[in-house]
């Protein structure tokens, strides 16, 4: 089967635990985490910055402007997973609408993410289901072909892979290795609490064992906590 025509049916998705453990923590706070360079480029945005993605990437790369492997997907993805539409960034034509996003939702996929153009907007900013586009046009797609599936694909600036843990909220989309996921989870959880803490009057230090109170001096708190995560960072990339 030659490039660029090539369908994998399976492939191996992380277990739900791992997945879930990034319920709940902020984009920004994982990307922190991953050296500031980890998400998705920011011209991909949330057409309902409400709805926030977590799911298991289910990857399709398609020619400009056609999505005709993108309705097969729309059956073969499992219920948790995130349809992952590489398009090339082209503007030209709408690759998803209404009736497709309520399919993907009926079936319980997690959300879908195209670097490229939907239609049906306003209904789409109301819908309780992620999609994340690059614009909006009322173009319709092309159904031409062909097409890969569950193949690694570039998206946004980075490359995601079929089974990568997808997080994504009102700033953006970031994708993660599930190999460096278990860490990564613990880490940006506790770097979300010390925020939370920092917000309430405390800056957190050491996953929430010891507080520096905020009256202490402001930038010694604040270089301590630089230092606590580069120690977590340098663990996790050992």
């Amino acid at each position: 089967m030659s490039a660029g025509c090539r369908i994998r049916r399976n492939f191996e998705r992380p277990a739900k635990e791992l997945v879930e453990a990034f319920r709940g923590i902020p984009v920004a706070n994982i990307d922190d985490n991953c050296g500031r360079i980890a998400a998705v480029d920011a011209s991909i945005f949330p057409l309902n910055p409400k709805a926030r993605l977590l799911g298991t990437a289910f990857t399709v790369n398609a020619p400009a402007g056609d999505n005709l492997l993108f309705h097969a997907a729309l059956d073969m993805a499992q219920p948790g997973d995130v349809i992952v539409l590489a398009n090339k960034g082209s503007m030209s034509r709408a690759l998803c609408g209404e009736i497709m996003s309520n399919y993907a939702k009926k079936r319980g996929l997690a959300g879908i993410i195209i670097d490229g153009c939907v239609r049906d907007s306003y209904t789409l900013s109301q819908m309780e289901f992620p999609v994340y586009a690059k614009g909006i046009t009322p173009n319709g797609p092309y159904k031409n072909g062909p097409g890969e599936m569950n193949f690694p694909v570039s998206f946004g600036g980075i490359i995601i892979n079929p089974g990568d843990i997808l997080v994504g909220d009102s700033d953006g989309l970031i994708a993660i290795d599930p190999k460096n996921a278990e860490e990564l989870a613990k880490i940006a959880k506790a770097y979300h609490e010390g925020e939370e803490n920092q917000l309430d009057g405390r800056w957190v230090a050491d996953a929430g064992v010891r507080y520096v109170e905020a009256d202490t001096d402001f930038y010694q708190s604040l270089a301590f906590c630089m230092i606590w995560q580069h120690i977590k960072i340098r663990k996790l990339v050992k």
